[in-house]
């Protein structure tokens, strides 16, 4: 009887659960909950935008897009503005997690909304609709760009894949990389006629928005259309599965596309501008006031409410935090870890306001080279930068400034002997970088004339001075045994909180991220403006091509308190560089350079002399395809009580980046091409 009653138990369970198959289980949420109502949008726009490939604090080029703020820098991927302590700071020739899998994901949630959302038009008044619709749109467009820029020409998923499915269904090869662009500029195109001219809740998507991110991939675009032909073998080929062009644009068809892309990038760029609704950040500007217009460059990454944000990527603590702070502010506010942006002497010979010597680097000796004369002195180590453009120093925090109500003492030791002091070096070239301060005879004598320390605390070498004991390398370095103190003599300031009450910690910090700034809108719009000047076509608004050139680059330099141009720019490679220059400075450590100098195709050796925007010879700071930065490190003399710099490559951790031309594509993740017959490898690796 036990047995017949278990089986009759089991058939009874068996019969009510095949009855109850029929009835939707009450935790799974439909299309009927998410796109029918707006509260269900959020929550789709939401989960779309969570995961979308943002390049803020937490992005690491490194790492790749895995929404990680751990050892958060910004500069260090071999672009020669910053360095880094840590093996993160290499060259930008992949990332550790492919953007491959993921962007997969995303684009099947754009594309499902994009084939269903019409299925429930009626449930929203028509602008609303629509804006949900170019949302997805949105998605796709930034997606398929992030894909492009790595990759190349990728699979155009544009519809949902469903499982399972014929092989051939499931099976997506790489469309040629100027397909893979056309479908960018249609996305974006399709967003932009969709979407409201104003978010209609913070963090979304707008017109302008679109419009601003399809101006930079269409820059872009026609770079890699253009620039790729410079590059020996012309950067090009095909696929061995399926003969698609899969890098690169075929010879009969690279300059049309070049030319249209800019067009693109200049018509979408002048749409923002002539809106006026945005602006550059002024609201402390003073003409003639540095002091107003380095604090107004400050605040300007500080105020969410600026009039230049066109973008931003919100933080919010507790909930939604980074460690920015935790990982690059200066070696005295260590939380657990510090001193991770070192901006470079490479970097600020970008900028005004130093003197120079006949080869343009910075002048730090009586000579006419850095193995010449002997050391000028200063007072305080600041002296040596109050010409600076008030940009950079909002951008750099300087030997002797202060940040967070603190003076930052930086040294790289001191020294004792007689003056006037000749250069330490007699060679400072890039075959001698690796003869460092604590090989010299000077601190290796005995008696000894120059004091370093290999760490900070109690094991720093002290030096009498005035009757008070000066530690040789100050509070924040740099510590030659050290990698995590100020490795260049320099610290970025940008994007740090300069608040004294606030506590740096992993996980503490909210500022947020601008992601997109007017300040690049003009940039894109001078560019290309300069980018069609020099292909010989007409002005697509009829408007003079090099006076939007002209304005857009001074309207910026006026505003970071550098001098004006002396004249127009001109519709040439100098002009194109005076453009380049200018982007070099005004977005730097911002996540942009490092896509700049691929996209020029000028981080392979043959092309380095544009490396910076500008000629420098490349043999300088190169050796065939590996290249070093420097350092400006100050020392203390204690005959005269004055300060004095070496320039010189960075010699704490030395780092040396190495980038061939092949890496201006990045590989297909290999188990891609290995499991698919239509999955080309890049054709070169």
């Amino acid at each position: 009887m036990k047995k017949v009653y278990r089986l009759a138990l089991v058939i009874s369970v068996l019969s009510t659960s095949c009855v109850d198959l029929d009835i939707p289980p009450t935790n799974i949420i439909g299309d009927e909950d998410l796109l029918t109502n707006e509260s269900g949008m959020e929550v789709y726009l939401a989960r779309m935008y969570s995961h979308m490939p943002f390049e803020d604090f937490k992005y690491m080029a490194q790492w790749g897009v895995e929404f990680n703020s751990w050892l958060g820098a910004m500069g260090i991927e071999g672009t020669g503005e910053a360095l880094n302590r840590d093996g993160i700071s290499t060259a930008f020739t992949g990332e550790r997690t492919p953007y491959w899998s993921m962007a997969m994901t995303l684009l099947r949630d754009a594309n499902y909304l994009i084939e269903n959302l019409p299925l429930h038009e009626d449930a929203f008044p028509e602008s609303r609709y629509n804006h949900y619709l170019g949302e997805a749109y949105f998605v796709r467009a930034f997606v398929f760009s992030a894909m492009a820029r790595r990759f190349g020409g990728v699979p155009l998923v544009t519809r949902v894949i469903n499982y399972p499915a014929d092989p051939e269904a499931l099976e997506v090869p790489r469309a040629s990389e100027e397909e893979t662009w056309n479908q960018v500029l249609a996305d974006f195109d399709q967003a932009v006629e969709l979407l409201l001219p104003t978010s209609p809740k913070r963090g979304y998507a707008n017109r302008y928005v679109a419009l601003a991110f399809k101006s930079e991939a269409m820059l872009y675009a026609g770079s890699v259309a253009k620039y790729n032909e410079t590059v020996p073998g012309r950067l090009t080929g095909l696929g061995e599965k399926t003969g698609v062009r899969v890098i690169g644009f075929a010879e009969n068809s690279w300059r049309a596309a070049s030319i249209k892309y800019f067009r693109e990038a200049y018509n979408a760029a002048q749409e923002i501008i002539k809106s006026r609704n945005y602006s550059l950040y002024k609201k402390r500007w003073v003409a003639n006031d540095r002091e107003a217009q380095y604090q107004n460059m400050v605040d300007m990454f500080s105020d969410l409410e600026s009039p230049e944000n066109i973008y931003v990527k919100e933080y919010s603590f507790p909930v939604a935090t980074h460690g920015y702070d935790a990982y690059s502010a200066p070696f005295i506010f260590k939380a657990p870890l510090a001193s991770g942006t070192c901006p470079t002497l490479d970097f600020l010979e970008l900028f005004e306001g130093f003197d120079r010597y006949p080869d343009g680097t910075i002048k730090v000796t009586t000579g006419n080279s850095n193995t010449q004369g002997q050391y000028l002195l200063y007072d305080t180590p600041l002296d040596f930068f109050k010409d600076a453009e008030p940009r950079l120093r909002a951008y750099v925090i300087f030997p002797g400034d202060r940040f967070k109500g603190t003076d930052i003492e930086i040294r790289a030791g001191v020294y004792t002997g007689a003056e006037p002091i000749q250069p330490l070096f007699n060679d400072y070239s890039y075959q001698a970088a690796e003869t460092r301060y604590q090989h010299l005879n000077a601190y290796r004598a005995n008696p000894k004339t120059l004091y370093l320390s290999p760490r900070e605390g109690s094991s720093q070498e002290v030096v009498t001075y005035n009757g008070t004991q000066m530690t040789a390398a100050g509070a924040n370095g740099p510590f030659f045994d050290n990698g995590e103190g100020c490795l260049t003599g320099l610290y970025g300031r940008k994007w740090l909180n300069p608040d004294p009450s606030f506590e740096a910690g992993e996980g503490r910090s909210d500022q947020h991220f601008v992601l997109m700034r007017y300040a690049e809108v003009l940039l894109n719009a001078a560019e290309a403006a300069v980018e069609l000047a020099l292909a010989g076509e007409p002005s697509p608004d009829g408007a003079d091509l090099m006076q939007v050139a002209t304005q857009a680059i001074n309207d910026i330099r006026e505003r970071a308190g550098a001098s004006l141009l002396s004249g127009a720019i001109t519709p040439d490679e100098n002009g194109r560089n005076i453009v380049r220059k200018e982007r070099r400075k005004e977005l730097a450590l911002e996540h942009k350079s490092k896509w700049d100098i691929r996209r020029w195709r000028v981080q392979h050796y043959e092309g380095r002399d544009g490396f910076w925007g500008e000629y420098r010879n490349k043999d300088a700071f190169s050796n065939n395809t590996r290249y070093r930065f420097r350092g400006l490190y100050p020392f203390f003399s204690t005959e005269s009580g004055k300060y004095f710099f070496d320039a010189r490559f960075q010699w704490v951790s030395l780092k040396t980046f190495e980038y061939n031309i092949v890496d201006y594509y990045f590989a297909i993740p290999g188990g891609e091409v290995s499991k698919s017959p239509v999955i080309d490898q890049q054709p070169n690796r």
